[in-house]
């Protein structure tokens, strides 16, 4: 029996609301599935508790997410609530958290289900395949640090390092063992994008790839340059599975990623380390929307699924693999009818109606 400590971050915007959808889901899947025990655990941080405290992570919080067996997170930041230098707090708050939880590894899914348009001409052979994100160093290594000389100079630092960068690259042939390989034929692959032709800091990024790839002779690796990817994700998204990058440029074509699928009200992720985990979905607080029951809280929801599925993982849980399963089923299920369907995805359903629909095909399942 899978009994678990979830701590969650309903945060700023739309992140209560797709928070209380994603949550009523995970009940209801829990009640589907007797055998997994969850407890949650809300806690505030964000935007609107550093407004009102100056703090947007208190050490509490931060220690109940490390105590915890995964954390949900919403979203967090809002444009108007800015720190006394004129940058916002988000970034706070992500970056303390991937520190102090060692989370190097962001899973970003780009799967288009049945019912979702996209807006590539041809899909028939199927999307379906994950980045992964180096998710402590790269580019966002800087944060916190750069430098600026006067009013004339800025620099930040790219930092690339072996452990680092073997631990991501260990994760991305880990997870292609577990799938089902790129929708063109099949086959499990890896596909490291770089740039390192310019830079020395990827071409030992790309080194230290094929190192590992060596370790999983079962799986094909390959390596491309990263503005080529963003051609060849739009011209063939079918001949990919899982690609593995540094930072910067995995938060660039994540995003693109969800272009292609409908958008990042279909973008869950996933945030892992060595201990710990959180899920979140990729898109932001979106406070233009907040209140207004419009936000698609799909992307949370899979995000809980996904939280399953490391668990299940981890723990080797078959009751949360069948809860990982069952709420993946129902979201497809709703999807393909094509009846509710929120307003980025062409419909007129709100949060609310959703969430329910959802719930009302994880009761219409077969129970396992």
């Amino acid at each position: 029996m899978g009994s678990y400590r979830i701590v969650s971050l309903p945060g700023d915007g739309i992140g209560p609301e797709v928070m209380d959808a994603a949550l009523k889901v995970l009940e209801g899947t829990c009640q589907k599935v007797p055998k997994l025990q969850i407890q949650v655990l809300v806690r505030e941080a964000g935007a609107r508790l550093y407004q009102r405290t100056g703090d947007i992570l208190p050490e509490s919080v931060l220690q109940d997410c490390l105590k915890a067996d995964a954390v949900l997170l919403a979203a967090i930041g809002l444009p108007d609530v800015r720190k006394p230098d004129g940058t916002e707090v988000q970034p706070d708050m992500m970056v303390g958290l991937r520190r102090a939880m060692g989370l190097q590894s962001a899973v970003r899914p780009v799967k288009l289900y049945p019912g979702v348009k996209s807006p590539l001409a041809d899909t028939a052979a199927g999307i379906d395949f994950v980045i992964i994100r180096e998710n402590l160093e790269g580019l966002f290594a800087s944060y916190g640090g750069g430098a600026v000389v006067g009013d004339s100079v800025a620099t930040d630092t790219l930092v690339v390092t072996r452990d680092g960068t073997r631990k991501v690259v260990e994760y991305a042939f880990r997870l292609a063992a577990r799938r089902k390989g790129r929708p063109s034929d099949g086959r499990s692959i890896v596909t490291c994008v770089d740039k390192a032709n310019v830079f020395r800091s990827f071409a030992f990024f790309r080194k230290v790839f094929f190192e590992v790839a060596a370790e999983y002779p079962q799986i094909l690796a390959e390596a491309i340059y990263v503005d080529a990817m963003s051609l060849y994700m739009v011209q063939n998204p079918a001949a990919y599975d899982v690609m593995v990058m540094e930072n910067q440029f995995g938060d660039i074509l994540s995003d693109l990623g969800a272009g292609i699928v409908g958008g990042l009200g279909m973008a869950p992720s996933a945030e892992i380390g060595d201990r710990h985990a959180l899920f979140q979905p990729s898109h932001g607080s979106a406070p233009t929307l907040a209140g207004k029951n419009l936000a698609n809280p799909l992307a949370m929801i899979l995000s809980v699924a996904m939280m399953f599925d490391w668990l299940a993982d981890i723990h080797q849980d078959e009751a949360a693999r069948t809860a990982c399963q069952t709420i993946e089923r129902a979201v497809e299920r709703v999807l393909s009818d094509g009846k509710c369907l929120t307003v980025d995805l062409g419909g007129s359903a709100g949060t609310d109606a959703i969430a329910r629909a959802v719930i009302d095909a994880i009761s219409d399942t077969t129970d396992n």
